[in-house]
């Protein structure tokens, strides 16, 4: 018996132009919302830092995406890790990307680094882990490529010039070494995690990270917390919005192919987080940060559309 489908059945099959249009609309739509997303984060942990400790604001945060990403994933069915080895690679990348990461940034915004300081550096993070790459993967790295991670720096370098901490160099080095824990952590997922499934192998990460910040949260920083409206609003926010709703469109995007493109993205999360620290919390740049925010700009940009497919 034949399976063939006449011609107008397949057409009948084929989406309308307004279903087209939609699945358009939603595609492009996601980046834009993913660098809105993410950059909100630096932002709500600077506005929710004066309530509690940053341990303690990422043991909240943390354990909220976990509790909400461990029941969908138990909810739906979603596959597990099938030996030790997975789940214990799993435990590794959320220690770096999630744990390490958020908190030398939150602690970091604590001593006076503005937000928009914090995404720059950040926004390093596509040329970073481009070298991180060749030394680690042995993959390639082209000199037009180590060209725009010189000029990356030497933007952050203007930027970091202008002392907005008056001198405060020990936020800077945190935030880098917060910079290190998201490439380390990116590589070794690219490495040991490519396969897994969102909503499972995201809460083990959460659930790793909460209970490793919990640990320490404790008794450095007794978890105090003033329950003010800043802090539960900017709780809810990282908890559900940024941690599970940016990282899984991260993800998504990457699984689509669009590895490049994500990358790219990074390259504009400087400049929004800086335009909401300067629209939420009043933060202000003088023109050399703005010179190092443009150099550091243009030299990102410039490596990614020199070698856009860098996965």
């Amino acid at each position: 018996m034949s399976t063939t489908l006449s011609p107008c059945m397949t057409r009948s099959f084929r989406p309308s132009l307004s279903a087209q249009l939609l699945s358009a609309v939603a595609a492009s739509s996601l980046p834009l919302l993913f660098i809105l997303l993410w950059s909100s984060g630096y932002v709500a942990g600077k506005i929710a830092l004066p309530h509690t400790g940053p341990l303690t604001l990422l043991t909240l945060r943390f354990g909220l995406a976990a509790v909400v990403l461990l029941a969908v994933a138990v909810a739906t069915g979603a596959p597990w890790p099938q030996r030790a080895r997975g789940w214990v690679h799993l435990a590794v990348v959320g220690l770096l990307m999630q744990m390490l990461h958020f908190s030398c940034i939150y602690f970091a915004l604590r001593a006076g680094l503005s937000a928009g300081v914090a995404g720059l550096l950040i926004g390093l993070m596509p040329l970073a882990t481009a070298l991180g790459a060749h030394l680690w993967l042995a993959e390639q790295l082209n000199g037009r490529q180590m060209l725009g991670l010189l000029g990356g720096l030497a933007g952050v370098a203007l930027v970091i010039a202008d002392k907005p901490l008056g001198g405060a160099w020990t936020a800077y080095a945190v935030a880098g070494l917060g910079l290190l824990g998201l490439v380390a952590g990116t590589l070794y997922q690219k490495r040991f995690c490519a396969h897994m499934d969102l909503r499972s192998g995201a809460g083990i990460q959460m659930a790793v990270s909460a209970l490793a910040v919990a640990a320490v949260a404790g008794p450095t920083e007794g978890f105090a917390i003033d329950w003010a409206p800043e802090l539960i609003g900017s709780w809810l926010w990282l908890g559900l919005v940024n941690s599970i709703g940016a990282f899984s469109l991260m993800f998504i995007m990457i699984r689509r192919g669009q590895a490049g493109q994500v990358a790219r993205l990074f390259f504009l999360i400087p400049g929004v987080s800086a335009l909401m620290g300067f629209v939420l919390l009043g933060e202000r740049l003088a023109p050399l940060a703005m010179a190092g925010f443009a150099l550091s700009a243009l030299a990102v940009c410039a490596a990614a559309f020199i070698r856009p497919s860098v996965e």
